[in-house]
């Protein structure tokens, strides 16, 4: 990992991970090593697995986690990363929503206020999600308020 003097600085960032079709555990855990792997990029933190019904959509329960990365890549460049992650998993986009074999969605860095076409940070709807703050909370506790969970407390998810 840079970061320690000799390469450039690293920053926290918080991934949130998803999968909902076929071994779904296993997508999950073959995200969070493929992340580890991300080039100036390592796993400072993960949370547990969490299986919770989808959100505006149809199809199983998803599986899902939160990673905190540490990482000197700028955000689109993880972002790209990311989507790298999801298509070698053989992520689909037929639809808004779609089942999928694996999401991978940038929640947050630190230090960074973003609003483009293609990325906004942080992520818009990430407090209306069990699924996110839940894991999240568990991870980074200081990131998630009591009345964010409350706010999510209806929604059906479970710790695994």
């Amino acid at each position: 990992m840079t970061g320690s003097g000799t390469g450039p600085a690293t920053r926290a960032a918080f991934v949130a991970i998803g999968a909902n079709l076929g071994d779904a555990c296993r997508a999950v855990e073959d995200a969070i090593a493929a992340l580890d792997n991300i080039t100036a990029s390592s796993v400072a933190a993960r949370s547990s697995l969490y299986r919770s019904a989808p959100v505006d959509a149809k199809g199983p329960d998803f599986i899902n986690a939160v990673v905190e990365l540490k990482t000197a890549l700028e955000p689109l460049a993880l972002l790209e990363q990311l989507q790298a992650i999801e298509q070698r998993a053989g992520r689909e986009r037929p639809y808004r929503n779609a089942p999928r074999t694996l999401d991978l969605d940038l929640l947050d860095m630190e230090g960074v206020a973003l609003d483009t076409q293609r990325l906004t940070l942080p992520h818009p709807r990430m407090n209306q999600r069990a699924f996110v703050l839940l894991p999240l909370a568990e991870i980074a506790p200081e990131r998630v308020s009591a009345d964010q969970l409350q706010a999510v407390a209806g929604q059906q998810i479970e710790r695994l």
